[in-house]
């Protein structure tokens, strides 16, 4: 989905109006439409905050502009693994890997949880199994899109 469908789409499902946003981000109406529209040449779109946005976030590199948003939005951020397949189809290790992935985080939980409390470290090595599962997991289904099953392997090995 483009960035200007985006906001067009979260302007229409929010129930605010186009005129209530320009209000409140100090901006012209028009120009509020104009973000969801196409931006070309022949286009009448302008260049829109998620635009302006993503490219701020190529430049510098910096992760931590979309992890702010992200807790923002009452999210969190985790980052997609490197796509490295290659050829190789070792479904089966690769699915019992993940399994074991999920183990190794409700190993964690039970453990924490054994006391009827879990402490501010508890939690923090629960939050590092977690994002490690989930970044997994995102490697795995990115190597299930590319048919490399291997690959999976060699990255579980490496952690």
């Amino acid at each position: 989905m483009e960035s200007h469908e985006v906001l067009k789409q979260a302007f229409d499902s929010s129930g605010i109006s186009p005129k209530e946003i320009a209000s409140e981000l100090g901006v012209s109406l028009s120009l509020v439409y104009k973000w969801t529209q196409p931006n070309t040449e022949t286009g009448s779109g302008s260049r829109n905050p998620l635009d302006r946005l993503a490219a701020l976030v190529l430049l510098t590199r910096e992760p931590a502009i979309v992890e702010w948003l992200c807790q923002r939005a009452g999210g969190y951020l985790v980052m997609n693994p490197k796509s490295s397949c290659e050829q190789g189809f070792e479904v089966v290790p690769a699915t019992s890997s993940i399994v074991q992935q999920f183990a190794g985080l409700l190993d964690v939980v039970s453990k924490a949880a054994q006391d009827n409390n879990i402490d501010p470290q508890e939690s923090a090595e629960i939050r590092i199994v977690w994002d490690k599962l989930k970044s997994y997991c995102e490697g795995f289904v990115r190597c299930c899109e590319e048919g490399d099953f291997e690959q999976i392997q060699k990255d579980l090995h490496v952690s």
